[in-house]
């Protein structure tokens, strides 16, 4: 810590406190490695995590906490008139992931470190991540995310670990052998971020991948004046690393997404090979010593990849190759929407990877005659499970080559498992029933409690001492607590704190002042509509045109929070729509006292470590049968915010540990939404019979909020008229009431933090610690001796 010298300028702070903790994370990652290449394969594989998100945040806070060193730290920066909080706020958030699947992968990273698993997270080193949301007269606007503008103090080079990655080009017969010559040759060079364990000196390590040109510039272009030709190869090497999901709108788009992911897979395999074969001489025992897991289906090219290696560099057989392949692979999917499965146009793969597509093809024979055999009696099976779609334009499906190459397959919440297996899966499941499985999402208490929430906390270890935060399952101790006066004075305490905190951000960034003593009710997450964004809108309308009629509600600040793809038109509507009712309602003197609508932009790790803490209420609306499972649900009760939610994902688990009665649970269940559809929805009905909800819907229909343009919604609303894919209007009613049942309780402080407690004592069994050695001992396991 002594390099914390001259004066206080906070870019040196940050780089020079970064330093100091890299010293000993650099001296931990040695000593892990090295445990790790003396480990015997016989019980614990090394892990190799897939993903192309790992949205980690910021770095510093949580090295600090891992090293015990942040009243150093504080000590320091207080005699320079600086406090540490404020250092921590400058840091830039790591842009390498967008939303729950990548905050995920980073909570896993975590807890890796944490239970000592061997492991490494493998992804791509994003320049400028998805975009900056800004908002420009209410419309959301993109801008790149410059967040290493100023480098990146904590990812340590390493130059030894740089692999070739081709694309396109031809396949010769090379012998018994296939040769793939690329057409295009690049360099995928390594980046690591180190992850500690937070007790204990273990870490894990997010390995990310730059591309650079295997060629250097044409020089001789460059002479002649054609400095862009002279570049071209550079450019295009470099902009593979630009953005995370580029716009699939267009060829060019779609192209650079597909050579992004076989980018990831090609560096990450050879990675993974070469270093079982630089530790052992020999893959013979490399399937009892290694796990690959495929994080949702952007990695699903590995088995593909992990067969020509074998293949052709290693000279395998199919069968050994293939039998090594599926005692490795495994895979979790995230999504029960079939248009949210990626599948690639033949044309565009094979042009891409003609190796890896005669590798499938393979797979999909060979599989394809063992289904014929065992469903003699079906003839359509062998079509519905085909790793290639031949309706319409040809295409490879990337799901089913993940399930059939994998050795489990599992859902992230008990419905979503069931919800897989009877219906987007309901064909792999009756060839392959014991390969599915459930594995429910956990968020890390380090991050989402400790880190973020420090008064809570600290009031949590008064109470019932510290030993939860290396085993979560300790806070259910608190249910004994949930009547005492004291200890839900100091949770009221920390959650007023945070209130005032969260508003103060508010005042200085947006200019809108809050009554920190009004409702908090937070919704932020991707805007989609499956999330329903738009049925928050809707009531807040409803809840605004209540209070201008006299109804004595309590007073709500509503928060909304979210980044809508670029190419997405509907959710940038709802981002607009937003915009537009909180210009009419928050300073509507009618109403200002008792409601106000903020839209808070550009929503990351920081900003939620924030916002979070400081919720009262937490929106979790989606369709039942569409959420896969959520983490911010978790992360929100973990934080002592009340869910008002739909029997949908883990929100099902959470109102299972805590008691159905400390959550209010609205809207039509799965079974209730399958019924509805197959027996004809008519959202029409549902505006005919709600008075609130057609107030509501006209003021949207009608241009209330958009005077200048009356036209303006009519999209979303001639949408859910008539079609109304995700049922807001079927559930408009009881979310009205489930609201009124906000109200009533939070008219009842100690009440409301009794039941707030309630909910931090049930969240134990939510913890990343927990879904990891659940994955630990029913996937990662090394197989049975032969």
């Amino acid at each position: 810590m002594d390099q914390l010298g001259g004066p206080p300028d906070v870019a040196d702070l940050l780089r020079a406190a970064a330093h100091a903790c890299r010293e000993e994370l650099t001296r931990r990652w040695a000593a892990s490695q090295a445990q790790d290449r003396a480990r015997s394969g016989s019980a614990v594989r090394r892990v190799h995590y897939l993903s192309m998100e790992f949205l980690i945040g910021r770095s510093l806070g949580n090295a600090l906490a891992a090293l015990g060193l942040a009243e150093p730290l504080a000590e320091l920066l207080a005699g320079r008139g600086v406090s540490l909080p404020d250092l921590l706020e400058h840091e830039a958030d790591a842009a390498l992931g967008n939303g729950g699947l990548g905050r995920l992968a980073a909570c896993f990273l975590d807890s890796f470190a944490e239970l000592g698993l061997p492991s490494f997270g493998y992804g791509l080193r994003y320049r400028y991540g998805m975009f900056t949301q800004r908002i420009r007269d209410g419309q959301q606007v993109e801008q790149p995310d410059d967040w290493m503008r100023d480098g990146n103090p904590w990812e340590v080079a390493r130059p030894e670990r740089r692999f070739p990655v081709g694309f396109g080009g031809s396949v010769t017969a090379d012998g018994e052998r296939r040769r793939w010559i690329p057409a295009e040759r690049l360099v995928a060079a390594a980046y690591d971020l180190v992850v500690p364990a937070h007790h204990g000196g273990r870490t894990s390590t997010l390995r990310l991948w730059q591309a650079t040109s295997a060629d250097s510039i044409d020089l001789e272009a460059f002479r002649r004046g054609d400095q862009a030709e002279a570049g071209r190869p550079l450019v295009a090497a470099d902009m593979l690393n630009w953005v995370l999901y580029p716009d699939d709108s267009t060829r060019a788009g779609r192209l650079l997404r597909l050579k992004q992911e076989a980018f990831l897979v090609g560096a990450s395999l050879q990675d993974i090979v070469e270093r079982e074969f630089s530790e052992r001489g020999t893959l013979d025992d490399f399937s009892r010593r290694n796990a690959i897991h495929l994080n949702d289906t952007h990695p699903a090219l590995a088995p593909a990849e992990l067969m020509r290696l074998l293949l052709d560099e290693h000279g395998f057989e199919w069968s050994a190759a293939w039998a090594l392949t599926r005692q490795v692979v495994s895979y979790t999917n995230h999504t029960l929407m079939p248009e949210a499965l990626e599948t690639w146009p033949l044309e565009m793969f094979g042009q891409l990877l003609p190796r890896h597509l005669e590798i499938v093809y393979e797979i999909n024979e060979r599989f394809l005659a063992d289904v014929r055999r065992q469903f003699a009696g079906d003839e359509a099976m062998a079509g519905r499970v085909s790793l290639i779609d031949e309706s319409g334009e040809r295409r490879v499906r990337m799901a089913a080559l993940a399930i059939v190459a994998s050795n489990k397959v599992n859902g992230v919440s008990k419905l979503h498992s069931e919800l897989m297996v009877q219906t987007i899966f309901a064909d792999y499941a009756k060839i392959f029933p014991e390969r599915f499985h459930n594995v429910t999402n956990g968020v890390s208490p380090r991050r989402w409690l400790m880190q973020a929430n420090p008064g809570l906390a600290a009031a949590i270890d008064g109470a019932i001492g510290p030993a939860w935060r290396r085993d979560l399952t300790r806070l259910s101790a608190l249910k004994r607590l949930a009547g005492a006066d004291t200890f839900l004075g100091e949770v009221a305490a920390a959650k007023q704190h945070n209130k005032e905190r969260l508003a103060r951000l508010v005042r200085a960034e947006l200019g809108i002042a809050v009554n920190t003593r009004s409702l908090f009710d937070v919704q932020v997450k991707r805007i989609h509509e499956y999330k329903r964004q738009l049925l928050n809108l809707l009531h807040v309308v409803a809840r605004h045109q209540a209070i201008v009629a006299g109804a004595p509600l309590q007073p709500r600040t509503v928060f909304i929070a979210g980044k809508a793809a670029s190419a997405y038109q509907q959710a940038k509507l709802i981002v607009r729509l937003a915009h537009d009712i909180a210009a009419a309602i928050n300073d509507d003197p009618r109403s200002s006292a008792l409601l106000k609508l903020v839209f808070v932009p550009d929503y990351d790790v920081g900003l939620a470590e924030t916002v979070i803490p400081a919720t009262d209420l937490s929106e979790q609306i989606s369709t039942a049968g569409t959420e896969a499972s959520g983490t911010g649900n978790m992360k929100f009760a973990l934080n002592g915010a009340l869910t008002i939610g739909t029997w949908d994902g883990a929100n099902i688990e959470m109102a299972q540990a805590m008691g159905e009665e400390n959550m209010f649970v609205f809207g039509l269940r799965v079974a209730e939404v399958q019924a509805l559809k197959a027996g004809g929805y008519e959202p029409a009905r549902y505006l005919e019979r709600e008075a609130a909800l057609q107030r509501a819907f006209a003021a949207v229909a009608d241009g209330d909020f958009s005077p200048g343009e009356p036209e303006r919604y009519r999209t979303l609303t001639d949408e859910l008229l008539h079609r109304d894919t995700y049922m807001l209007m079927a559930d408009f009613g009881a979310y009205v009431d489930a609201q009124a049942r906000v109200d009533e309780l939070f008219a009842k402080p100690a009440a409301w933090t009794a039941r707030a407690v309630a909910n931090v004592a049930a969240m134990g069994s939510f913890s990343s610690d927990r879904a990891v050695a659940e994955y630990a001992e029913r996937v990662w396991r090394p197989p049975p001796q032969p």
